[in-house]
């Protein structure tokens, strides 16, 4: 099997998670994760800053594939705007160069990763450290743009070839 790089992304308007992991669908390994904090910055500040930095990763780090957590519903509208414009800004940031973008609801990452698609965050990022071999401090959004790139690396060649069966 070959290796594939993949970023994968937590959005949030105030906090986006970037993970890079090169993987063989059997194995991964890390190779950068960062969190973009936004502060202060006025709405559309924080959406260009999501698109730059994830622009910088990805030509820094050349991935050959992009996945990022699908929206949730949320009690919330503005809330749930706000992050449907942050993960645009993200697919934007991937499909500007040149990537196609694969999305996984936040249950399809929980169950690829821990085993159960009710799992809590920091059963994610304890498997996401096992996972990529990691010690020590990870950030939650770190850790759970981790495990959306590795359910990408799990799950994503099988949902590609039911997608191909399906068109034929």
């Amino acid at each position: 099997m070959s290796t594939i790089r993949i970023i994968g992304i937590d959005p949030g308007s105030r906090i986006t998670g970037i993970g890079v992991i090169d993987s063989d669908g059997r194995h991964s390994k890390h190779v950068y994760s960062t969190c973009v904090r936004m502060g202060k910055q006025t709405f559309p500040e924080r959406l260009g800053m999501i698109y730059q930095a994830i622009t910088e990763v990805i030509q820094c780090y050349q991935p050959q594939q992009m996945s990022i957590e699908d929206v949730f519903l949320s009690n919330n509208p503005s809330s749930a705007l706000k992050l449907g414009q942050a993960r645009g800004a993200a697919i934007c940031a991937g499909v500007v160069n040149g990537l196609v973008v694969h999305e996984y609801s936040a249950r399809e990452v929980k169950q690829s990763v821990v085993g159960r698609g009710n799992a809590d965050k920091e059963q994610v990022q304890h498997m996401v450290k096992i996972l990529l071999n990691l010690s020590g401090r990870l950030q939650i959004d770190t850790s759970d743009a981790l495990a959306v790139a590795i359910s990408h690396a799990h799950i994503g060649p099988y949902k590609s070839k039911i997608a191909q069966a399906a068109i034929k």
